[in-house]
């Protein structure tokens, strides 16, 4: 998705947490190029570089300590510009960092200097485990106080059993009196529909203890202020909920959250009291197939064991996952297979090693996607829904692709990798003969193909490639990966393998939902064919829970339930639509939202204008127009929404229909005036 507000703000984040006028240095390591006025230590210079990625929790790019030679086993250091400090005898520093570790412990501090020289240590910590961490400390050293302080990140520790150190967000600050600032607004940028929590999170970056402060939410018009009761430490954060709970209907929202006052006064900071959210709340979910990407080479040694748990975990999980693997060119020379393609995926995820693998998005940290994590993240609920199949003629293949989310998504990236299951003359110097999965050709765009989603529809892709191109060595041996991701935060949202060597699910057209009866809780629901494709059936759905499998394009859905009727006739609901093919496969859900009230009769239309008799019927139907006088158009269906042989139009007055005919069972008269529609359900006997 593209960057929303919430993503500018994260740029600022820091800086408004501490007030801009008080913040020494703040620097995110954004350009491709080391930050003006930032140094290097002799020792494992060549060790800090510049990444595209994102793995320490900031935006990319980032900074990042790696393996590459030369190795050593000593301490390396980047160093800042140097700060005027001379009025600041403590400091607070700040920083995101991940580590990606082997086997070994390693020491990671900051340390002050006034000459680059002689060093004293601010803070160190060891780290061992692999993971993503944040620091957040108040320092203070011999050296502040001066007019030329400097700063320096040390790692201490063997970088040969080292993958890679990633640091982002660095921010020195100086602290004040009384200052509670806010740091996050926890309501997430993407949710389903329905009652909703505020919750947001503060930091006391001051000197003095929080005991109370006054805050406010502000969500689509509506306004919450509560008093919150507290003890909130120097540097400490915490959590806070509204009391309030808000319902929040599918939709995009600004939240604005804003502390009002400090301990019953004026916070001494206020640039760091407000911040903005921007939300988008779903229709429903859809279920997850998670996604694999996995960079390897043939001449990679250390790949062989990773391909070979690989395909156990594959086995193991059938129909649980997407993959497509990328060949690297290293070490070495490279895999033979390995092209400008999956470069693009090497650039963009800041790969430097072999095998390393990412489950939807995120770093597997020098592990393979177990079959553990696989199945956390299977069947899980997803905003997305990706279908598509493929078919070849001759040489050439022609993909088409459905996009959908249940929300609006601006500028998401759709990815089209065609693979060949299993390849064997890339086989090289590892002693593999055999490889699986491997990338052919990205279609049409290796960054993906940016592409706009409103909420409960879809967005479609069409390409046709010659394969003769690529490496491809069978033409009867390809499958077609899609997904749908976060081209900023590398979230992937779904994926799906698309249907091989056969015709495009299509979707239905022009669907309709809506409330026709509120005291029994009936819904209609309309849609057109496919445009192409002839489905077997349709499944649809309200609320995400099946309510019927129909060959039929219209539904009158109806319930017994009192629980469900009363459901019905009141809040938001969402109605869905499956088109269902041969041997089971499926389009992508389109859906719509339906609200329960009586939407489709003016209020001077009461259902007493309309009776129905008798009720149950045998032979001969009456409809008593009663008051009413413009045309009436009188339609039966049965309970599946088809139009049953009898339609008739009259002004006013009664209306007689023979019904002796009709099966057995329940049926609605639909009653279409010219201010309205009006339904009464009836039991054919």
């Amino acid at each position: 998705m593209k960057k929303t507000l919430l993503l500018t703000l994260a740029l600022m984040l820091t800086a408004m947490t501490f007030g801009q006028s008080h913040a020494y240095l703040n620097e995110s390591f954004d350009g491709e190029n080391f930050p003006e006025g930032w140094r290097k230590s002799e020792i494992g210079k060549e060790n800090w570089v510049m990444s595209k990625s994102a793995n320490a929790g900031g935006e990319a790019n980032e900074l990042m300590f790696n393996f590459m030679p030369p190795l050593f086993n000593s301490t390396s250091r980047i160093i800042t510009p140097a700060l005027n400090l001379k009025d600041a005898k403590e400091v607070v520093v700040s920083f995101k960092h991940a580590l990606d570790s082997q086997i070994n412990a390693y020491t990671l501090g900051i340390a002050t200097s006034l000459d680059t020289i002689n060093w004293n240590v601010a803070w160190q910590q060891q780290y061992e485990a692999s993971g993503r961490y944040e620091v957040f400390e108040l320092i203070s050293t011999p050296d502040l106080g001066n007019e030329r302080v400097y700063f320096c990140l040390f790692f201490t520790g063997s970088s040969f059993t080292l993958n890679g150190w990633y640091f982002d967000d660095f921010v020195i600050s100086s602290q004040e009196g009384l200052d509670l600032g806010m740091t996050t607004v926890d309501i997430p940028e993407m949710s389903n529909y329905g009652e909703h929590e505020v919750s947001f999170t503060v930091q006391n970056i001051g000197s003095t203890p929080i005991t109370s402060f006054e805050a406010k939410y502000t969500i689509d018009g509506e306004v919450v202020t509560e008093t919150f009761n507290t003890n909130i430490e120097t540097l400490e954060f915490q959590q806070f909920t509204f009391s309030e709970k808000i319902y929040i209907v599918p939709g995009t929202y600004n939240v604005n959250i804003e502390i009002l006052s400090v301990n019953g006064s004026s916070d001494s900071n206020e640039s760091n009291n407000i911040l903005e959210k921007h939300i988008a709340t779903g229709m429903g979910y859809a279920s997850k197939i998670p996604m694999i990407e996995h960079f390897s080479s043939s001449t990679c040694p250390p790949c062989v064991s990773a391909n070979a748990m690989m395909l156990q975990v594959e086995k193991d999980n059938p129909g649980k996952y997407t993959y497509t693997k990328y060949p690297v060119k290293w070490p070495g020379l490279g895999d033979p297979y390995a092209t400008n393609e999956c470069k693009t995926r090497v650039d963009y995820y800041g790969v430097s090693n072999a095998p390393e693998l990412y489950l939807d998005g995120d770093l597997r940290e020098y592990e393979i996607v177990t079959p553990e994590a696989l199945n956390a993240a299977y069947g899980t609920p997803t905003y997305a829904d990706v279908r598509g199949a493929f078919n070849v003629e001759g040489n050439i293949i022609t993909v088409t692709a459905d996009f959908m989310s249940y929300i609006a998504m601006d500028s998401v990236r759709a990815y089209i990798s065609v693979n060949e299951k299993t390849t064997t003359e890339n086989a090289s110097t590892n002693g593999e003969k055999e490889f699986h999965h491997i990338t052919m050709k990205m279609l049409e765009n290796p960054n993906g193909n940016i592409i706009n989603i409103n909420a409960g529809e879809y967005t479609r892709l069409e390409f046709s490639y010659d394969m003769e191109k690529s490496f491809m060595e069978d033409i009867n041996d390809l499958e077609v990966a899609l997904w749908l991701q976060d081209y900023e935060t590398k979230e992937i949202y779904n994926s799906h393998f698309a249907y091989e060597y056969t015709d495009h699910c299509y979707p239905v057209q022009n669907m309709k939902a809506e409330i026709i009866l509120d005291c029994t809780g009936a819904v209609e629901i309309i849609w057109e064919a496919p445009e192409k494709g002839n489905p077997t059936k349709y499944n649809i759905y309200i609320d995400g829970e099946l309510i019927a499998e129909n060959n039929a394009d219209k539904l009158i859905y109806h319930s017994e339930e009192p629980q469900l009727i009363e459901k019905l006739n009141s809040g938001t609901h969402i109605a869905e639509v499956v088109a269902v093919y041969e041997n089971n496969k499926t389009s992508v859900r389109i859906a719509k939202v339906f609200k329960g009230t009586w939407v489709n009769v003016e209020e001077n239309i009461a259902t007493n204008n309309i009776n129905v008799y008798p009720n149950p019927v045998n032979d001969r139907l009456y409809i008593e127009t009663q008051t009413l006088t413009q045309t009436l158009t009188i339609e039966i269906y049965d309970v599946y929404g088809r139009l049953q042989d009898y339609k008739t139009t009259r002004l006013q007055g009664n209306v007689a229909i023979d019904v002796a005919d009709l099966k057995s069972g329940i049926y609605f008269v639909k009653v279409n005036t010219e201010k309205g529609n009006i339904v009464k359900r009836i039991i054919k006997q």
